[in-house]
């Protein structure tokens, strides 16, 4: 699905979103990625109903999540598992809400998610696989998770190496509890974007080929990648899952390297 089109980042903007403080200010957000998505969609031919919008929520207080929850979302995302949870406890009364956790996990965090989330995009080592399989079982709970792969080759990003994800992916079945949906990556963030473009054609070339070689008895459908700067590419390269937040809420006071090891 490689295409010549010339799709410009928006890693620019990168810090400078102004900050949704109102209901109408998340409908516009929305409604404004939602329509790139779909423009991102037509340029390659896709369907936008097969890319699922991820609102990242990390550093937004509870009264943001209120108001993204009251303009239509029903999923967030998460680096950091205590924030998570804690903000899974302060929204308890919103039913539908889903928590999705999308950063490096240590394996004492995995009781954590293994108490409250829905989706975990973040796994990348058997060691985290066996915590969290021991951890869902005395929840009594099952959790979709997707593998982490490094394919910007960057030593200070968590993922597998490409090469390395099938022996993984030929581990998980014997962790019933672990519901395998794909794969997940990171991009260069970088303002040139044939090499952000690169990562996710890695990306889905690599799900690809593991179709072939270990899918038979484990399902490698989703592809998230993408986020604020880049999720128009992302998609243009076959992306399932986008995972944006400041476009959505508004730049993060937080920097970056408190949730991405720099």
């Amino acid at each position: 699905m490689t295409t010549p089109l010339e799709t410009p980042t928006r890693h620019d903007r990168h810090g400078r979103w102004p900050q949704a403080t109102s209901l109408e200010d998340f409908r516009r957000n929305l409604a404004t990625v939602r329509a790139r998505i779909a423009a991102a969609c037509a340029r390659v031919g896709r369907d936008a109903a097969g890319v699922r919008l991820l609102p990242v929520s990390k550093t937004k207080p509870e009264a943001g999540i209120r108001l993204a929850y009251a303009a239509g979302c029903r999923e967030f995302g998460e680096n950091k598992p205590q924030e998570a949870y804690r903000k899974w406890e302060a929204t308890a009364d919103l039913t539908d809400l889903r928590w999705s956790v999308i950063g490096h996990l240590q394996t004492n965090k995995a009781k954590l998610v293994a108490r409250f989330a829905s989706e975990f995009q973040a796994l990348d080592s058997l060691r985290v696989a066996e915590a969290l399989e021991r951890r869902l079982q005395a929840e009594g709970r099952a959790l979709d998770v997707l593998v982490q792969v490094n394919t910007s080759g960057e030593a200070s990003k968590y993922g597998l190496p490409p090469d390395e994800v099938a022996a993984l992916l030929r581990r998980l079945p014997a962790f019933p509890a672990l519901r395998v949906r794909g794969l997940m990556t990171l991009a260069l963030l970088s303002a040139e974007p044939e090499r952000v473009r690169r990562c996710f054609v890695r990306l889905r070339e690599l799900r690809d080929r593991l179709r072939q070689e270990v899918a038979q008895c484990i399902g490698l459908d989703e592809l998230s990648m993408g986020m604020s700067g880049d999720y128009e590419i992302a998609i243009e390269e076959g992306a399932t899952v986008v995972r944006v937040g400041q476009a959505i809420f508004g730049a993060r006071a937080t920097p970056d390297a408190e949730y991405w090891p720099s």
